[in-house]
């Protein structure tokens, strides 16, 4: 089958689309024909090489962490899924799911929204879960709350927009000049400028979103008294600082910075599905590809100013 791989870390001209086996399913997996899968940030870090003690140095290294397809192939113990059905899924901690078929856990996938098409239900998919998963269960946002959202117009940062005007709170959303329409249009109720607004500039917040990972302490002392800070990035120019800082805030001040690494389950996704179905959450689809140009789609997401997600499409 096909998947994306790269034989060395680098800049985007590493990738490349190649041929390695197909998976055999365990008794408790299903087979995956995937459809649509998303290029996330973590992936272009990944690629470069900046978390090589996390991702290893054996070559050729995955891509993919989302996916929208059909079920193919049902293991032997699973029941209550039958080839055919259309499902979408995260696989967590892992890659991969850039590639012609993925092998998954039931608990990772659920019935993909109806009314979305396999590119917008994907490039709602991971940033979804991971907006859902910071605000409400992390920094448990409540009406009427002041949020502030690093990133406002990114894949993350896009739906944690809607998510928190749907939870009732106040949106403040930091993005690129030429973003701040969109990310009023997706709920926001204020929107500024990240080049001309320093954190000295803003006020206060009961919830920051850091979606980015720089500058965490500055933005940490937005807090209001109570205030919560989650953080699902870390500055990758400075690897150990930036992780030390977010350790450490755990035991020195009363506002912990809460950082987490996704991995949903099948009932967050069908949550995420539910609220697409209702139309309270709508995605974003900045670029739809074919599956050999990723490489382009890396450069696209490494160039800033993306608005949703950058799709691509494998069939």
């Amino acid at each position: 089958m096909r998947a994306a791989l790269y034989d060395r870390f680098g800049a985007p001209d590493v990738l490349y689309v190649g041929a390695v086996p197909a998976p055999e399913i365990a008794p408790d997996q299903v087979l995956v024909r995937v459809r649509t899968t998303s290029v996330n940030g973590g992936e272009l870090a990944a690629r470069a090489g900046k978390v090589r003690l996390v991702t290893g140095r054996r070559f050729p290294q995955r891509l993919g962490i989302d996916f929208v397809g059909e079920v193919t192939e049902v293991g032997s113990s699973v029941t209550g899924i039958a080839p055919g059905r259309r499902v979408w899924g995260v696989l967590g901690r892992s890659l991969g799911a850039a590639a012609d078929y993925v092998a998954v856990h039931p608990r990772k996938i659920a019935p993909a929204p109806a009314n979305l098409s396999d590119a917008e239900a994907v490039s709602l998919l991971a940033g979804g879960t991971t907006a859902m998963t910071a605000l409400r269960d992390k920094a448990r946002l409540q009406p009427g709350e002041r949020l502030l959202v690093r990133g406002g117009s990114g894949g993350v940062g896009s739906v944690a927009v809607q998510i928190g005007a749907l939870l009732g709170a106040r949106v403040t959303a930091l993005a690129g000049a030429g973003n701040l329409d969109f990310v009023r249009d997706l709920g926001a109720a204020e929107a500024l400028d990240h080049r001309t607004h320093r954190p000295s500039d803003l006020g206060r917040y009961d919830v920051v979103l850091d979606t980015v990972g720089t500058e965490q302490r500055a933005y940490r002392r937005l807090l209001a008294p109570g205030g919560r800070m989650v953080a699902i990035a870390f500055d990758l120019d400075r690897i150990g600082a930036s992780l030390g800082y977010i350790a450490g805030s755990a035991v020195h001040g009363a506002q912990r910075v809460r950082f987490f690494s996704g991995n949903p389950t099948t009932s967050q996704l069908a949550e995420l599905a539910r609220h697409a179905e209702a139309g309270s959450i709508r995605p974003v689809v900045d670029t739809l590809r074919p599956f050999d140009e990723i490489a382009d789609a890396h450069r696209a997401l490494e160039a800033g100013g993306v608005r949703g997600k950058h799709v691509l499409q494998l069939t």
